[in-house]
């Protein structure tokens, strides 16, 4: 997944991020530099997310995930081993027009299914890359229009109505100028990373 420029991960999902990343980092015996070549990144830019000073893409997030061979969740979710684990919403991204997207719960699998609310004010866009092959979504608006475009079609989605998404594309949701915020809740479910 990827955000605009002028958004990101939240602080709270940034400090997390961070620790756990060192966390997981050390204990696989990993170098900074050897995660780095391994996510496709720059040593100086993981030394900042280890530190909690950067800012990264949801997408880079992801990449650091599937470095160390687990899922996004892992890394910025609260972890979950009881049998049944009462969870709380984890703002996970924002934008300064007031839009969030809140990682309610994940499945303890690896890969297994996560519970997103999602609220785009009016106007506002969120632009995603290619999850990994096989990745979808199921997607349900409660309150205003969902716009949700992919490179072959533009769906509008009122209040009430659920479409299912093949996330291994790029795609987008947008909110519709003028009208109320668009709310909706989306089950993700990965695709298998290892063939991507």
């Amino acid at each position: 997944m990827s955000t605009p420029s002028e958004s990101g991960p939240t602080m709270q999902v940034i400090e997390r991020l961070g620790r756990e990343v060192r966390r997981r980092r050390q204990a696989a015996g990993l170098t900074v530099q050897g995660l780095a070549d391994s996510a496709g990144l720059s040593r100086r830019m993981l030394t900042q997310i280890e530190q909690g000073t950067a800012n990264p893409s949801l997408v880079t997030i992801d990449k650091i995930a599937r470095a160390l061979g687990v899922d996004f969740a892992a890394l910025t979710a609260p972890p979950a081993t009881e049998p049944l684990h009462v969870s709380e919403a984890v703002e996970v991204w924002s934008s300064p027009a007031g839009s969030r997207a809140l990682l309610h719960v994940a499945s303890a699998r690896r890969g297994g299914p996560e519970l997103w609310e999602w609220t785009l004010q009016p106007g506002d866009r969120y632009q995603a890359q290619p999850d990994p092959p096989g990745s979808e979504e199921l997607i349900l608006v409660s309150t205003g229009t969902l716009l949700l475009e992919t490179e072959e079609r533009l769906a509008a989605l009122d209040a009430g109505a659920s479409a299912r998404l093949a996330s291994d594309r790029p795609y987008a949701y947008a909110a519709p100028e003028g009208g109320e915020p668009a709310i909706f809740v989306r089950v993700v479910e990965a695709g298998d990373s290892r063939t991507r």
